[in-house]
């Protein structure tokens, strides 16, 4: 009981540090996040072209780049990006995006973050601007692509599955609005999200939508083509621009990588099997350790990207104490036990990007912990409470143990009386002992008088005894 208070004091100090380390990701970071560089070219507005009387000197470009997942934490840093390049009095901020895309509404935060700045926004489509990445290249007042690059292909989905027709019409509609109000082809941003949406000379009916960098400048959806960023710079007549470049901060990788696909299975592994193995085994604390420590990995790396709230780490509190009630305090009852799992379920799958990730995480670490609980157990002295769980003793011949052996030869011709009925096995009393009986076959009737024919083994084998009337 003591090693229970132990593990519980050891999980509420781990999860207040590791949570409170994580609730600062949010706090300012200070200017050396960021980084100066100075170009060469030149222009002043946002419109493109060469008309020097356009041009302005030294304009403050804001460069942020969005690569790989669009998630919560994606959004969260170009927020913070928009949001310095605002208090820094930028000119412009320059988006570059390469992306397969991702979560449908961090994909829109980000869409209304751009649309509603009063910096204006040049999205550089450097790779691939797919799915939900196509909104956020068409919410840019200046869209360009680099050559070979290309955009579309939006279709909402769930899991493998297109997703049903109202967030195919809401999805569709976002790309169209997007796309007008920087006076683009509504229907031509429609189509990359809507397989139905059929243009003549542009998209068949039943196909979706994805555009090349050449074919985007052809139908107006893109502004033009540059390789690089000094390339638009040349392209927009902009002077000497001074580029600064906001980077992700150290806390922000950290809760990329500790929400990524990957690693997010390996940390609950670890935390299942770690407060498991604790429990079970006799040792030091190093699993225990390991599992707490793991778990506040999981919820911190998810309260920073904005996934999870306090109440899925409330909620997992409560399903760890549910569990340690169930083990230590009331063994047997089963239903507090069942509560404290489906609470940890809960509070994992609250706390994780989406249901499908936290259902893949939860499977792959449930039969990874399964394998490190059995070699733990395979190599390691388990506490007495596991034998409550498992009948771990063997009673073997060679140590002693043998079933106690009754002589019943000695009741052979002996008559006794069948207590219950013969069908053909039941019981019978032979000199007031109760003993198993088998007839012959036939069925005998309880209070008939029996005699023992035979024993065999352990089988008591007996004919009913019919009395013989007397001949007149």
């Amino acid at each position: 009981m003591k090693k229970v208070w132990s593990m519980l004091f050891l999980l509420c100090f781990v999860f207040t540090w590791v949570l409170g380390m994580a609730g600062m990701v949010f706090a300012d970071e200070p200017e050396s996040n960021y980084t100066v560089t100075v170009g060469s070219e030149a222009a002043v507005s946002i419109t493109v072209g060469n008309d020097a009387d356009q041009n302005k000197t030294n304009p403050v470009i804001y460069t942020i780049t969005l690569k790989g997942d669009i998630d919560r934490g994606a959004a969260n840093f170009i927020v913070r990006g928009y949001e310095e390049a605002k208090a820094n009095h930028a000119d412009y901020v320059l988006l570059k995006i390469d992306t397969y895309g991702g979560l449908v509404d961090a994909a829109m935060n980000i869409k209304n973050t751009i649309i509603s700045s009063s910096t204006p926004t040049i999205c550089f489509v450097e790779q691939k601007a797919i799915s939900a990445g196509s909104l956020i290249a068409l919410s840019g007042n200046v869209l360009v692509m680099a050559p070979g690059t290309t955009m579309g292909a939006a279709e909402p989905r769930q899991g493998d599955q297109i997703a049903d027709e109202k967030v195919v019409s809401m999805w569709s509609k976002e790309l169209a609005g997007a796309a007008e109000y920087h006076h683009r082809n509504g229907e031509i941003a429609a189509a990359m999200a809507d397989s139905r949406i059929e243009i003549p000379g542009v998209v068949e009916k039943g196909k979706l939508l994805t555009l090349t960098a050449g074919e985007a400048v052809d139908l107006n959806m893109a502004d033009f083509i540059a390789e690089d960023e000094a390339a638009i710079f040349a392209k927009m007549n902009f002077s000497d621009p001074q580029v600064v470049s906001v980077e992700p901060t150290t806390k922000e990788k950290m809760a990329q990588f500790l929400t990524s696909p990957f690693v997010s299975p390996v940390l609950l592994t670890l935390g299942i099997a770690g407060i498991i193995i604790e429990l079970l085994t006799v040792g030091f604390g190093v699993f225990g350790t390991i599992g707490v420590f793991s778990f506040s990995l999981f919820f911190a790396g998810n309260l920073m990207s904005g996934y999870a709230g306090w109440g899925a780490v409330i909620l997992f509190l409560v399903g760890m104490v549910l569990i340690f009630l169930e083990i230590f305090v009331v063994p047997g009852v089963g239903i507090t036990g069942l509560a404290g799992i489906l609470s940890i379920v809960a509070s994992i799958v609250f706390a994780s990007p989406s249901l499908e990730q936290a259902a893949i995480s939860l499977l792959v670490a449930l039969v990874a912990s399964v394998i490190l609980i059995f070699l733990s157990f395979k190599y390691s002295r388990t506490r007495s409470i596991w034998n409550r769980l498992i009948l771990s003793q063997k009673q073997k011949n060679d140590e002693g143990y043998a079933a106690p052996r009754r002589e019943l030869s000695n009741l052979e011709g002996k008559n006794g009386v069948a207590i219950t009925p013969l069908r053909p096995a039941g019981a019978g009393l032979f000199d007031g002992e109760r003993i198993d009986v088998i007839s012959e076959g036939e069925f005998i009737p309880a209070g008939a008088m029996v005699r023992v024919m035979r024993v065999e083994s352990a089988r008591v084998i007996v004919r009913e005894i019919i009395p013989q009337t007397e001949e007149e």
